[in-house]
């Protein structure tokens, strides 16, 4: 890992600009989110910058309000998940079942 750091120092500077991303985030710091941006846009994660800069109010929301779909996005994956590993092999109540955890009729 030395040896990548010295030999591509914009993969350093790209490391500490996401792990400067991931403690705002933690900490739901919105104040810190312009500098943080400024400086990202001078990396090598300057695209994924642009992308918060055009997505600003929603990420503003998410470091300061309480709320979150994570609950929802999660039933959501496993739902599709269960969905594909049963294509093509059960009924609806077979499906049901899994979902529900009951046995089928």
């Amino acid at each position: 890992m030395a040896a990548v750091e010295q030999g591509v120092p914009p993969l350093v500077e790209a490391r500490h600009v996401i792990a400067a991303f991931q403690a705002m985030v933690r900490t739901m710091a919105p104040d810190k989110l312009d500098a943080w941006t400024k400086r990202a846009s001078e990396s090598i994660v300057a695209t994924f910058a642009r992308g918060i800069v055009r997505d600003g109010a929603a990420v503003r929301a998410a470091l300061t309000l309480p709320w979150s779909n994570g609950q929802a996005e999660g039933q959501i994956t496993r739902l599709k998940l269960v969905k594909r590993q049963m294509y093509g092999r059960g009924r609806i109540d077979l499906l049901q079942a899994r979902l529900i955890g009951a046995n089928p009729p």
